[in-house]
């Protein structure tokens, strides 16, 4: 027999292991899900900048939710009357045009207010929320909001997203790197930065136009600033999010087809990044720089530190070159340096060494590589200090997270990292690879 105080502990230890058990389940299904197939629609641009509006494309039940909405409906039915009514009423002012084309403030704040009354749990967007925003991961640092802030402060970034987009690509603004990513055309008259070129605004005219005829068909509150952002990105030939996609099916399918094969007690290492390194001659397809780093990286994968390489690095260098960086690595690692294609993958996004760390850290989650398991970066010592050294502070600037964590110095050209969750939250502040 139990005495009382033998009871009253059994029954106080039954509940803490209740708790930690219900504690456990929910944080499982508040986090992301490396199993998730994310839903890429017909437009990858789309897609990965702007995740929860293609969703609400893609998901059927949501699609209906919205589009019977009265509210919703009526806010995009405005959007595409004020996009029509720019044609007679903008006259030759450019900047009438692009502010037709973005989201008010007061319209992102109606739509956040509206998608949380008819947020409920059991309903198409509370399944939105629970099967593919929280386990997708695009949204990860807000996974941890109730169900219906979540969606609104996803809501909320796209929004923001696409206001961005359509301020740098049509409206001339900076982007954060102008010198590599600036719109593609002359908009503004050298006599007066106020004011738009003819010419220019006679395009703001005419994507008005086309935008406003072709979302007279679509009653989603989103499509007018989301078609003007998408179409503004396709005429600056800045589509290069798109570029190689799907890869696991392309460029990185042999080596994605290895990864499942890999003993990887056998590698202290998952893998070894190579960042790019862009000429700064349009007829140079691979600068001297990225020779180097990829014999130092070949020399560590011939010491069978790792069963991969990756090269990672877009078509950066310089402005609007038509040679990727990581592509062009990747040849010369097999063509010079005899790595075997199965061992390498390539990231033909990246922009700058913050988003050569967070791509690489995705491709590890979503390739299925261990992701307890630390990578190494493979550089020449200027840019291997600046990783390990002032690189994170850098990416919590400019894109609101720390996508990898540091490990320790191998040598002034090597240095460890591990992979953190955050870096799969999208950043549309940089549509050409968010």
């Amino acid at each position: 027999m139990f005495s009382k105080t033998n009871t009253s502990k059994l029954f106080i230890f039954l509940q803490v292991i209740f708790f930690l058990f219900i504690t456990a389940a929910f944080a499982q299904k508040n986090t992301p899900n490396p199993r998730y197939q994310l839903l890429q629609g017909n437009d990858f641009v789309q897609s990965k900048n702007y995740y929860l509006l293609t969703l609400f494309q893609q998901l059927p039940d949501v699609k209906k939710l919205l589009g019977n909405d009265d509210i919703l409906s009526s806010i995009a039915k405005a959007k595409t009357d004020s996009l029509s009514s720019s044609l007679i009423n903008c006259g030759r002012d450019g900047s009438c045009f692009i502010d037709r084309m973005k989201f008010t403030d007061a319209e992102i704040k109606a739509i956040s207010e509206r998608l949380a009354i008819l947020y409920e749990p059991q309903n198409a967007l509370g399944k939105l929320v629970q099967n593919h925003l929280i386990p997708s991961g695009t949204y990860v640092l807000f996974q941890n909001l109730p169900g219906k802030e979540m969606l609104a402060k996803a809501w909320e970034q796209d929004a923001n997203g696409i206001n961005f987009c359509i301020g740098v690509y049509a409206g001339g603004n900076k982007p954060n790197y102008p010198l590599i990513d600036s719109i593609s055309f002359n908009t503004k008259d050298p006599r007066n930065n106020n004011t738009y070129l003819y010419n220019y605004v006679s395009l703001l005219y005419n994507t008005s136009s086309l935008v406003a005829l072709e979302s007279k068909e679509n009653n989603l509150f989103f499509y007018p600033s989301l078609t003007c952002a998408l179409r503004f990105l396709e005429m600056n030939e800045r589509e290069q999010a798109a570029d190689f996609e799907p890869m696991e099916k392309g460029e990185n399918k042999l080596a994605v087809d290895r990864i499942k094969n890999i003993k990887w007690n056998d590698y202290k290492y998952s893998l070894i990044m190579i960042p790019g390194a862009g000429p700064e001659d349009a007829q140079v397809a691979l600068s001297a720089e990225g020779m180097l780093r990829c014999r130092l990286a070949a020399i560590q994968y011939k010491k069978g530190l790792a069963p991969f390489i990756v090269t990672s690095g877009g078509k950066v260098h310089p402005y609007k070159t038509k040679f990727c960086e990581a592509t062009e690595m990747k040849k010369y690692l097999i063509e010079k340096l005899g790595i075997p294609a199965n061992a390498i993958l390539i990231d033909p996004h990246a922009r700058h060494t913050t988003t050569n760390m967070r791509n690489t850290v995705r491709m590890i989650y979503h390739y299925g590589m261990p992701f307890d398991k630390p990578a190494i970066t493979c550089t020449t010592k200027g840019q291997s200090n600046m990783i390990s050294n002032t690189l994170i502070a850098r990416c919590l600037k400019e894109l609101n997270e720390a996508p990898y964590k540091n490990g320790i110095r191998l040598s002034e050209t090597e240095v460890e990292f591990f992979p953190m969750i955050e870096a799969l939250h999208i950043n549309p502040m940089e549509p050409i690879d968010p």
